[in-house]
């Protein structure tokens, strides 16, 4: 049974927790081997679901700890047909590598009953293709369709909403937010933007989320921005009435661009405490802003540090 799918608790305000560079972190700071990128796949021995769960454990409790929310992700971003190739991997294997995330998720939020706050089981989707460098553009229909897969496994599952993470265009994002509503899942959109605040596509990030509000009659319960440094993000932010809808952000440690993360063989962890300076100056444009995490490069340091500036 879903505990919030009716109403999502962090669209009444307060603090929101959600993890941080989840690949990275456990690939470079913890030497864990994730097969394609795809984190899901570490649910397939004891070993990896024991790294999977203490990493997420460590956010639970910090959460708990600063009687804060959490949006618990199921680690089921590349868990949809596109990758089925690299990861070796069947149709029915991928619908139940999206159940047995969420039933992962579920047990961990389990042992956390006691958390002061709701704890949110959120399932991600991933772009169809590479969030860093998408080889074309999406069409919105063929978009609908496409995600309608993924949305229909985890619609019957116990998961509390989905957020559709990483994206890179706009018509992309419209696609998964009507396949979403037509399997009644609250989903919440969360672009990337480039070291000049723009989309991947060169799409402005209010244009974006004007278009896909605009077209799906506001259908997403707010929307986020992720894996891009505060100093990019701060590059997006014109006036306008679009910025009310941003309730959420996971920023990169690192100032570097997506194509020189790409290619990076060492991770840039940046500065904790920079970061966090740099979530309190996105905070004075963005007043409603809820959920923080990290991206790509941060782990449970920055997110603590983050924590710790919004509460002082």
């Amino acid at each position: 049974m879903t505990e919030h799918r009716t109403h999502l608790p962090q669209l009444d305000g307060g603090l929101f927790v959600t993890d941080a560079g989840c690949e990275t972190d456990l690939i470079f700071n913890h030497r864990v081997e994730i097969r394609e990128f795809a984190a899901h796949t570490l649910l397939e021995d004891a070993v990896g679901r024991e790294a999977l769960a203490d990493y997420y454990r460590g956010f639970l409790t910090l959460a708990r700890e600063n009687n804060a929310g959490m949006v618990l992700d199921c680690p089921t971003w590349k868990a949809h047909p596109y990758w089925a190739g690299d990861l070796q991997a069947t149709e029915e294997g991928l619908a139940r590598a999206n159940q047995d995330a969420v039933m992962f998720a579920a047990g961990l939020r389990a042992g956390f009953a006691d958390n002061a706050g709701p704890i949110v089981l959120n399932a991600l989707i991933g772009p169809r293709g590479d969030a860093y460098a998408p080889a074309a553009e999406v069409a919105a229909d063929e978009a609908q369709a496409y995600h309608a897969t993924q949305l229909g496994w985890l619609a019957a599952t116990e998961v509390d909403m989905v957020t559709a993470l990483t994206f890179t265009q706009s018509a992309e994002a419209i696609g998964v937010t009507r396949a979403a509503k037509e399997v009644g899942l609250p989903i919440v959109v969360s672009f990337t933007v480039e070291t000049d605040g723009t989309l991947p596509t060169g799409e402005p990030l209010g244009h974006a989320i004007e278009a896909v509000d605009r077209v799906t009659d506001e259908a997403p319960a707010y929307f986020m921005v992720n894996c891009a440094h505060p100093d990019h993000v701060v590059e997006a932010l014109h006036d306008g009435p679009w910025l009310a809808r941003i309730r959420g952000l996971r920023c990169n440690a690192s100032r570097l661009s997506h194509a020189e993360l790409d290619a990076a063989e060492v991770l840039d962890d940046g500065d904790p405490e920079a970061l966090a300076q740099g979530y309190l100056e996105l905070g004075r444009r963005l007043h409603n802003l809820t959920v923080v995490g990290g991206c790509c490069g941060s782990d449970l340091r920055h997110v603590t540090e983050v924590v710790r500036a919004i509460r002082l």
